[in-house]
């Protein structure tokens, strides 16, 4: 019986290592803080990994370390937009390719998004900003994308219990 598969987290990592968007899909609100320190601390994880492979590495990172109950694994796009999955930690064996599967449905809900032209990016003309103008998702404009990546976590969760 294949292993039950089960977001816990989702982040998304501008290049200039800051969050886009940060979901958790754990019930604890407690536990919303744990999966920020999660998404900051895989940076470094990522930062080696990406320095190692050379001029082009490969955008399925492997899994990044695990922290107490949690698996964490990550995928960099060839932007240097940076997504992080959180999956529970068990004994059972996760296998990369249902790994690459959810990044590669995390990467494309985000390239849907940021290619909508009605979409305006709130970004400053003057250039001498360093806030990356991807970094407005939080409004309610992007609700399209965090449904999308809602709806990644729950058809996630619903073929591990029907397997």
């Amino acid at each position: 019986m294949p292993p039950a598969l089960k977001l816990n987290a989702v982040a998304f990592i501008s290049p200039q290592n800051q969050p886009i968007l940060i979901r958790t899909f754990v019930k604890q609100d407690d536990h919303a803080i744990k999966y920020h320190y999660i998404a900051h601390t895989s940076l470094d994880v990522i930062e080696e990994r990406v320095a190692a492979a050379g001029k082009a590495p490969d955008c399925y990172l492997g899994l990044l370390f695990a922290l107490e109950d949690v698996a964490v694994y990550g995928y960099i796009t060839p932007l240097k937009v940076k997504i992080v999955i959180a999956l529970p930690l068990s004994d059972s064996v996760v296998r990369d390719a249902e790994v690459t599967m959810i990044f590669k449905a995390l990467h494309m809900a985000y390239y849907s998004s940021i290619s909508n032209p009605f979409l305006k990016l709130n970004c400053s003309t003057d250039g001498s900003s360093e806030q990356s103008p991807l970094l407005v998702v939080g409004s309610h404009k992007w609700k399209n994308f965090k449904r999308r990546v809602d709806e990644i976590s729950w058809v996630v969760g619903q073929t591990a219990t029907s397997s």
